[in-house]
């Protein structure tokens, strides 16, 4: 059993290319023995996104901080708030994007291990 903080957690630059103004959280995963799932949390700075990417798990994701749109592969911009709940399918082409100019963007991503 583990219980932990965010605020315990560091937090590191997305690696990812394409990403831009992102930092992300593992506050439970592999490193904790998650056999399955992990919890990530990404912080987008105002202005900032995701990577326009893809990947063929699916991700489940909770809005915890802030506004921001979830664009997908034709460019359609579905926005999302703090207290919204998001699902991209595997193999769907997605980006988050902060659209504040002034407020941090934060979310919670579920996701299996391999991609923690």
């Amino acid at each position: 059993m583990k219980i932990t903080s965010l605020d315990q957690v560091s937090s590191l630059p997305m690696q990812m290319e394409g990403a831009i103004g992102v930092t992300k959280q593992v506050p439970l995963g592999q490193e904790d023995g998650a056999p399955n799932f992990s919890f990530r949390v990404f912080t987008v700075a105002p202005g900032g996104h995701t990577p326009y990417h893809i990947h063929d798990a699916e991700h489940l994701n909770y809005i915890l901080a802030g506004e921001g749109v979830l664009v997908d592969e034709a460019g359609q911009k579905y926005p999302v708030k703090a207290g919204n709940f998001s699902m991209v399918v595997p193999n769907e082409k997605h980006q988050y994007r902060n659209t504040s100019t002034t407020e941090e963007f934060k979310f919670i991503c579920a996701v299996p291990v391999a991609y923690e």
